[in-house]
This record gives C-alpha cells, structure tokens and sequence, in this order.
C-alpha cells in the first residue's frame, strides 16, 4: 500500500512540475516578444525563489519565469496554490460555490420479520377430560374466532350442566334464580357459550361433548393434543397467532440514530416477495442500546394479508424471513459541501477554496452529519465561497510541494553535572513539599520549609530570571495551618511546573520529573488565580497535593 501511495504521488508531483515546467517554457518563448518590462524572476514550482536576473531555481531547477508589471505573478503565500486559467483548463478543476440546502441521507438496514407475541392466545382445557376430536389437526391451519379446535368430554362440565338443567325445571323463586345464575357462571367459565347452555335448556338434553373454540381469527402455531388424550384442567392444547400484521426488527448503529425518527417511513425487501416493496412507519425505537454492537433494535409494523394464490391458504410474510430496509432521512436548510469537495490529510477536513481565478487556498473546515452527497458544513465557510470538487487532490498535492522546508531547530541546551544536579535537587525538595500536603501533614511540610531554599543559582545566568522569581517564592509561612500552607505553596508550586516544563524540553535528562494538574484546585485554595493547579512530582503515581485523602487521586499527568 506504501508503495502504492508513493507511486500516485509521483504521477501527480511529475504531472504538476511538467504543467508548471510548460508554463515556465511559455512565459519564458513569450518573453522575448514582450515589450513589458520585467519586475523579476520567480520560481513556479516554489514561488518564494525570486532573483532579479533569468536563471535557474535554486530547488528544482525549473528555468524562474519572468513576472511583468502588470502580471500577478506566483503567490509567495504557501498557503495558495496558483494555476492560472490554462492551468485550470489542463488539470481540470471545477468548483461549486457554498449553498444552504437539505442534507439527505439513505440509511440501509436488515432485519427479520417477526410476529407480534402479544397477539398470541393460548387455549387450556378448562376441565378434566378426553378429547374426543380434533376439528383441526395440524400446525399453520388459518382458523376464524369461534370456530371449533376440538370437543372435550369431561365428566365434571356434564355433571354440572345436569344439575343446571335440573334446577331450572324447579318453580321459579328467588332461591332457584340465585342457584341457576351460580351454576351458570361456572358453566361460562367452563368454556360452553351462553346459547350452547340456553339451547341445551330448551332441548331438556345434556350434550355429551364441549366444544373448544378459537378465540381469535389467527393460525395455529401450537397443537399439543391427540384425539384419545386425556387431559387435566389448565392443561394447554392449543395456540392461535394472529398473523395480519408482522413486526420487522432490524438495527441501527450509534452513529445513525440522530437520523431515524419515530413515524419515518421505512421501505422493506424482502428476497420472499421479489419485486414487492412494503412501506410502513417506524413505530419503536429500543432505548436501550446492545453494547457489544452499539446499536439499538427499532421496529415498523406491516401489513400481512393473506396470499390469493391458489392451494396457498397462509399470510405473505412468513416468520423469521430475511429482510432489507431503506430509511430516507433529511435535515432542515444547512450550509453544505458537496462530499467529494472534503479532503481529509492528516485526518484534518479540508477543502480548497477559490480566491481568485487559478488561485485556490486550503483550508480546515467543521464538519457535521454526512449525507449521501453533502456534509453539514459547522465552521470555516462563508456562504457563496466558492470550493473544488474536482482536481482538489492534484491541488493537494502541489500544496505539499510548495511547502519550504522547516527551518533548522535550534540545538538544545547543554547542562553541566553541577546544573543539572542542582535543578533536581531543587524539584525533589518541592516534590517532598507536595507530598506532605497530599499526605495531609502539615507538621512533615513545616520541618521541610523551615530549610527550604531554591538551590538553582548553579544553573548560570541564561536562568537569572527563573532563580530570581523561584527564590522569592521559596520563603514560606512558619504554620501549621494546613489551608495556609496549601495557599503558599500554590505560586511555589505553579512556578515549578512551568519551569520544569522549559527545563524538559531542553534536556532529557528531566524526564523523570512529572507535571500533574488538577482542575479543582480553587475548591480546596481560594486564593488560586486559575480553577487549575499544577504541582510536580519525582514519583511518577499521582497524588493531589490540594485536596489529600478526600481526593487524592484527582488530576492529570502534563506533558510538554
């Protein structure tokens, strides 16, 4: 992939500096007929290279073209990189001005189509008995409510429908209208209906079987009975689910679920139904979220009615079938980029926008939510502006070239023995000073300071001021107040860590002394100038020296 990446960056590199090399091989072939006159020479290739005489760049060794009085010339500017109008045409750059516009977005997801449970009813033998026949014998049968499933002889329902009948023989009283309505409920709950009990009556005939009847138009999804089978009361027999409306759940990742709102169309596939799209809204939306995915379960409601195929007596959607779902989502009028006008080098956004003609700057934008074809665009835009969509990566690439070189850094310091001696001697000493605060010891951080000094004067002149300003500092109060002592070591101990942090970046042998910080510090020392304080510390495990044991833990390590 090395390879590959360095490859493409030299067909673009050799593609710019032959342009580049052709614009030079122009300007100079026109030169010669040019009555103009001639400000100076500059470098197309690196436009900070100017000479006022024709020769050479002094970098590539691309031939300076001449840059006329009336002529713009190279922008010296690194930043820019300029084309000019035959360049623009050759490379082929377009660019799109910044407009406000909906972003839209197509989210595809996949899920399973399932049923709704809670439309599910289970039927229970409501007494004792055998079941004579079954009425419908197998599972996937559509059966309508009331029709019957199976009769039950049960010697219980006929002895309590005899002595139902038996009482309203009986003259009618009170008594006997109290009795019957008793028998009656029971017989209800039993599972015979109110006309099989008032049929019966008439007929003056007990009927020797119950009919079990569904109650709910569904299918069945359960049998767990034979003709023959005894069975005792509670025991269940069937289940009936009703199939007219299907569930589809799928998943939503983390990162798009600002986009699906609940009542968003969804458009389902599925490979059972080719060619067929369903469309519903969504109706759920799982709070929760699945953390080993990091997506959350949402759920639309379908219509399933049943197939007009013949010998095909079932529902469309079948349970647990594979299915593919499409959300458009959109937001309100946002400022926007097209997508392909985002570069990303460094893991930075970046666009490049037209100054002027042939004239274009890079530069680092906010973006926002991403859509199919535009990015919210949250900072670094004006509206109107003008960026490129195609040719930005040939752009890029000349940016890179025209970048001078880094300047040489400087050489660190060198610190003698005795220096650097002395600047360790000193940390260590307002280290056992912070220690002693952390350890809530005000007594321990008094005997220290009673000898403290700031033994930094070896360190030579280059560090008068920091001697000076340390030195000062070290003179601290004869207390045992511990919040005294914590206000007094707070300019101390700020002081010490920005030293430390000059000190560390000029020699490494400073890297043991750590720099922690923590942004509560005002809680525990009013008089603090900022919320965060800083401390140092030989030992490399934190401890607060601001707030000790009630939070000895609080902060972070400062790096330089």
């Amino acid at each position: 992939m090395k390879k590959l990446s360095f490859s493409i960056l030299l067909v673009i590199t050799g593609f710019a500096g032959w342009w580049l090399g052709q614009r030079g091989h122009s300007r100079g072939t026109d030169a010669a007929h040019d009555t103009r006159k001639v400000l100076f020479y500059q470098s197309p290739m690196h436009p900070w290279v100017k000479s006022d005489k024709p020769g050479r760049c002094t970098i590539c060794g691309m031939e300076l073209s001449p840059v006329h009085e009336d002529d713009a010339g190279f922008d010296a500017n690194t930043n820019l990189v300029s084309l000019g109008k035959q360049g623009v045409t050759v490379t082929g750059v377009e660019t799109v001005p910044v407009e406000r516009k909906i972003i839209r977005r197509t989210i595809r997801v996949a899920g399973m189509v399932d049923d709704d449970d809670s439309t599910h009813r289970r039927i229970s033998a409501t007494a004792d008995g055998r079941i004579e026949k079954l009425f419908v014998n197998y599972v996937g049968a559509e059966v309508t409510a009331g029709q019957p499933l199976a009769s039950l002889y049960s010697p219980v329902l006929r002895t309590k429908l005899y002595e139902y009948q038996e009482v309203a023989r009986q003259p009618h009283s009170a008594e006997r209208a109290q009795l019957t309505a008793g028998i009656r409920e029971r017989l209800l709950r039993y599972g015979m209906s109110a006309a099989e009990l008032d049929a019966a009556t008439l007929r003056g005939q007990v009927p020797s079987e119950l009919k079990i009847l569904s109650p709910i138009t569904g299918t069945v999804v359960a049998r767990n009975v034979y003709e023959g089978q005894y069975v005792k009361e509670g025991d269940l027999l069937f289940e009936v689910g009703d199939f007219s409306k299907m569930w589809f759940v799928f998943d939503v990742y983390e990162r798009d679920l600002p986009w699906v709102k609940m009542g968003a169309e969804v458009e389902v596939t599925t490979p059972a139904l080719p060619g067929r799209v369903l469309r519903a809204p969504i109706t759920f939306i799982d709070p929760n979220l699945t953390p080993a995915t990091r997506s959350a379960k949402v759920r639309v409601v379908l219509d399933n009615p049943l197939t007009n195929e013949p010998g095909k007596h079932r529902h469309e959607l079948l349970h647990k079938l594979y299915a593919e779902g499409r959300i458009a989502a959109e937001t309100a009028s946002t400022l926007t980029v097209p997508r392909n006008a985002v570069l990303w080098p460094a893991g930075r956004p970046v666009v490049y926008v037209e100054k002027s003609a042939g004239i274009y700057e890079p530069r680092e934008v906010q973006i926002g939510v991403a859509g199919d074809e535009l990015w919210e665009i949250a900072g670094g835009l004006d509206e109107k502006e003008r960026v490129v969509t195609n040719g930005n990566l040939l752009l890029d690439g000349q940016s890179q070239i025209n970048r001078p070189p880094a300047p040489p850094r400087e050489p660190k310091h060198t610190f003698t023995d005795a220096q650097r001696r002395a600047a360790l001697d000193f940390f260590a000493a307002v280290s056992a000073l912070g220690e002693a605060l952390a350890a809530d010891k005000p007594a321990d951080f008094r005997s220290i300071a009673q000898t403290f000094t700031a033994p930094v004067s070896a360190l030579g002149a280059q560090f008068a001021a920091w001697t000076d300003k340390l030195t000062a500092l070290a003179k601290l109060p004869d207390t045992a107040d511990i919040k005294v002592q914590r206000a007094a070591f707070y300019p101390l101990s700020e002081a010490t860590a920005d030293f430390a942090l000059n000190l560390r970046r000029e020699d490494d042998g400073f890297d043991a002394v750590k720099i922690f910080a923590c942004d509560m510090a005002k809680g525990a020392v009013p008089s603090a100038s900022k919320e965060r304080g800083r401390w140092i510390q030989i030992s490399s495990k934190l401890r607060n020296p601001w707030w000790g044991a009630e939070m000895l833990e609080c902060g972070a390590e400062v790096r330089p």
